[in-house]
């Protein structure tokens, strides 16, 4: 991402056109790479640190669920804001992808019911929960659409991954 905003940087933001215009059905493969891309270095640097702590915390999971979840994420985060943002908008930024791995974080204890995963999730939501009003208008230029997506995606990807957990029984102990 970094590499991606110097080069758009370089390039007088010819980057920026790779994000997501809402209902351009042209624009729907952007949603693949609009996480990657960023609206300026200060856009780049807040999403940098819960990108990478988030997302580290989320990896601890086991790589097949951090991939999982990213990919979820990444693409009802982009479809949500296709679908509502505004008309002639460009949404672009790894936002949605975070908000995916702070629900995914938030909820899966909720599924698996594990302890472990209901601490990390109080911790999550002690540091990062405020992070979450995201998902409401409340700030011009910010796609709350691409938040809510990205959380929805969390959520999905958490009840996909550990649902079944919530099924499984204690093995007996044979004597």
């Amino acid at each position: 991402m970094w590499v991606l905003e110097g080069l758009d940087t370089v390039t007088a933001n010819a980057l920026d056109n790779y994000g997501i215009e809402p209902r351009k059905i042209s624009d729907l493969p952007n949603i693949l790479w609009a996480p990657l891309l960023h609206f300026g270095w200060g856009h780049l640097i807040a999403n940098s640190v819960p990108f990478l702590v988030l997302g580290v915390v989320t990896y601890l999971s086991g790589p097949i669920k951090w991939v999982v979840t990213t990919v979820i994420s990444t693409i009802i985060s982009g479809l949500t804001a296709w679908l509502l943002g505004p008309i002639g908008t460009f949404t672009a930024g790894v936002s949605g992808v975070i908000f995916g791995y702070l629900t995914y974080l938030l909820v899966r204890g909720i599924f698996s019911r594990r302890i472990g995963q209901i601490v990390i999730a109080v911790v999550v939501l002690a540091v990062y929960g405020s992070v979450l009003l995201g998902v409401f208008p409340t700030a011009a230029g910010v796609s709350w659409q691409a938040h809510l997506g990205g959380a929805l995606g969390g959520i999905i990807a958490a009840w996909l991954l550990h649902s079944r957990e919530r099924n499984r029984k204690p093995q007996q102990m044979a004597y």
